[in-house]
């Protein structure tokens, strides 16, 4: 059964697996017709996808201001509705789509396993939309794992050794973040009694309206406030799984080096912001100005944002070190969440500063893996030192790569730097507002330092310092692609007779993808603060009360700042202590501990030895703690009784079949213990049949268990 109007969400939702189905069909037969039908299908959902955007920033939605669709079935029903945030964000990764298959023609021209590549790229495409389109958190949830598993595709694509180990890792984070997730689900709709997010939130703001307790840093509501802290926490450690935040991150930096470069945009690009999505929806709905989780979540993002621009500065993989900024930018847009609630309901400049960072990142990261995909189609390699030098004379590949690195490193006129700048300005404003004492009174250490002046201080410094670090690890790919020459004069020679033969569809994708980073710069108050304005309603914000002057020094000044510490960082560290003279030229090493790996030294160890073993030791102890029950009981209060009569050996039957049988033998002159013989068998029968009934008891006595602590749980 289906609720709600607009059957075309439906469609929309639908058209991509459809797509997937036919596009392996045809696959199968022809090719060419494959990648066409593929680019196809992305041309047409993003073309949808920009229409009903348009309808929503140019002000012409009256009448459908949200557009939703219900169904039945599925556990609780899909829902799925269109706002301003969603059309915003479904039309970006719609474009992120057909721009990747686009450029997918050329660089999978000599690759294997394309059909199956193609199929589940649109799979992922529809799952993706599920996500962005879904109303409630059940329906996200669905969506959420199906990507999970079609994505999973991409990073073993290769199928080797490090691709293949790479993908586990991701899988690994991707289903133990899942299972989290859905914990916190079951215990937010036992709360409730729905997962629909403006529902939620409606709950919320009418518990707080009955207990008469305006908003602050403390959640007063006549539902458990300890337990809704814990549901939250599933809920960000789930989507934040996704989204690489800290500790969490640990698939990134790996999956990206291993999975074909149009992956590693999209991965990079959209699927991080499924995360981002969840977590703005947790937030907005459950927890808007409630200090504890801002500070929770803004700590969570200054940590992620320091640590994968450290990350990125030490990597000399051109992909690693894109995969590793991904981190650092995600840390960023954490941060633009965190100050979204601590500044209360004057959060429009972080609300639009942190939307505006999604969008910029996504783009930043199609087009910088798209060109790294450039690099790597022509000469199969990653490390700084081997491609190096290979985009000199390249013109509309460095204008290309020089556009993404100038506008993720937040460079005046480029759209990187109008969302920097908002963020910033966020946190000057939390500041300012502290200094005021404009702020709710903390009642703990915990929110006392996390709310206060010295931190907020600590916050603008390191937010400065992270974009200080993206500019020495950009210029540093740049320099080294781009600038400097190969060690090897016959490597370089080569690289220079390459030139930029990429095909038109490739060179579309890239140029296009390239071009929007600078008109959104150039265009800031006509283009970028009205696609900030449709995300208000999502976000939970009133909106700013006056426009930003982008051209004032105060705000250029953070920029600048920021440009400074990044060359500093790169004459002063990148240049002296990252590289090393190795024979008449100097090389780029690789100078982070191969020890300090989070998955390696952590988490694989407890999930593979420490997990286990725990688990094994507690099995044999119920196991033999079980045995020796059964044991004490069949020596006391079920012992075994005499029975009269009992033969010596086997049974009654056994003895009297075994007794025709010797006589019948004794006839014709034969000697043989049949009687013995059939107790023998009769004895194995009875061990084995005593065995197997001991299992089952065992498992039925287990499940009792469990269903017993199952009835428990919902009890109490």
């Amino acid at each position: 059964m289906i609720m709600g109007k607009d059957y075309v969400l439906l469609l929309l939702l639908v058209f991509p697996f459809i797509g997937a189905a036919a596009s392996w069909g045809i696959g199968r037969k022809n090719k060419k017709k494959r990648d066409l039908a593929a680019q196809i299908v992305t041309m047409i959902e993003c073309l949808a996808f920009f229409l009903l955007f348009l309808l929503f920033f140019t002000g012409q939605k009256d009448g459908f201001r949200q557009m939703y669709l219900r169904t039945s079935g599925f556990g609780l029903g899909l829902h799925l509705c269109l706002d301003g945030f969603r059309s915003l964000y479904c039309f970006v990764a719609a474009f992120m789509w057909m721009m990747t298959s686009l450029f997918s023609g050329e660089y999978f021209a000599h690759y294997r396993n394309r059909n199956r590549y193609y199929s589940f790229m649109l799979l992922t495409l529809g799952a993706t939309t599920g996500v962005f389109l879904s109303a409630d958190l059940y329906t996200t949830f669905i969506f959420f794992e199906i990507m999970s598993f079609t994505s999973y595709v991409w990073v073993a694509h290769d199928e080797t050794k490090d691709a293949l180990r790479s993908a586990e890792t991701y899988l690994g984070v991707a289903v133990i973040g899942g299972l989290v997730m859905l914990m916190g689900l079951f215990l937010l709709y036992d709360m409730f009694g729905t997962l629909e997010i403006s529902e939620l939130g409606r709950r919320i703001i009418t518990m707080r309206a009955v207990a008469a307790v305006p908003y602050g840093n403390e959640i007063a509501l006549s539902v458990s406030k300890t337990k809704l802290y814990v549901a939250g926490g599933c809920l960000l450690f789930g989507f934040g799984a996704k989204a690489g935040a800290f500790p969490l991150h640990i698939w990134l930096p790996k999956a990206h080096p291993v999975a074909p470069a149009p992956a590693s945009a999209l991965l990079s690009g959209i699927l991080t912001k499924t995360g981002i999505f969840g977590i703005i929806a947790v937030t907005s709905s459950l927890f808007l100005y409630d200090g504890k989780w801002g500070a929770m979540v803004l700590l969570i993002g200054v940590v992620t944002m320091v640590l994968g621009a450290v990350l990125a500065v030490f990597s000399i993989d051109l992909k690693r070190t894109l995969a590793c900024s991904s981190v650092s930018q995600i840390g960023f847009i954490l941060t633009g969440i965190g100050m979204l609630v601590l500044l209360g309901t004057e959060n429009g400049m972080a609300a639009n500063g942190t939307l505006l960072h999604m969008v910029n990142h996504s783009l930043f990261k199609l087009v910088l893996f798209m060109a790294a995909g450039a690099v790597y189609m022509r000469v199969h390699k990653l490390n700084l030192n081997e491609i190096r030098g290979y985009g000199r004379g390249k013109i509309f590949l460095t204008l290309v790569f020089l556009a993404g690195a100038l506008g993720i490193t937040g460079i005046p006129g480029f759209s990187g730097y109008i969302s920097k700048t908002l963020l910033h300005e966020s946190i000057v404003e939390y500041r300012e507002y502290l200094a005021f004492g404009k702020t709710v009174a903390a009642d703990n250490a915990f929110i006392a330092f996390f709310t206060s002046g010295a931190w907020a201080g600590a916050v603008e410094f390191l937010f400065l310092f992270s974009g200080g670090l993206t500019v020495a690890y950009m210029a540093k790919l740049f320099i080294a692609v781009f600038v400097e020459k190969n060690a090897d004069p016959a490597v370089q020679e080569k690289y220079e007779a390459i030139g930029d033969d990429m095909n038109l569809r490739s060179k579309i994708a890239l140029g296009v993808s390239a071009a929007l980073i600078l008109i959104l710069g150039i265009l800031p108050h006509q283009l970028m603060d009205k696609m900030a304005a449709l995300g208000e309603g999502f976000l939970g914000s009133s909106g700013m009360t006056e426009a930003v002057s982008f051209r004032s020094f105060a705000n250029l000044e953070g920029a600048f700042i920021s440009f400074g510490i990044g060359i500093l960082v790169y004459v002063c560290f990148v240049r002296p202590v990252l590289m090393k003279k190795e024979g008449e030229a100097r090389v780029y090493v690789d100078r982070w501990p191969a020890w300090l790996d989070l998955e390696n030294l952590v988490y694989r160890p407890i999930l593979c030895c420490v997990l286990p073993f725990i688990g094994g030791v507690i099995s044999r102890f119920l196991d033999r703690f079980l045995d020796g029950i059964i044991v004490l009981l069949r020596k006391t209060v079920y012992r075994d009784s005499p029975i009269p009569h009992e033969p010596e050996e086997g049974t009654q039957f056994t003895n009297a079949v075994g007794g025709f049988m010797d006589g019948v033998e004794k006839i014709f002159h034969k000697q043989t213990d049949h009687k013995h013989e059939l107790a023998m068998i009769h004895e194995d029968l009875s061990e084995n049949s005593m065995i197997i009934g001991r299992s089952l008891s065992f498992g039925l006595f287990m499940a009792c268990i469990g269903l017993i602590l199952t009835l428990l749980y919902l009890l109490l």
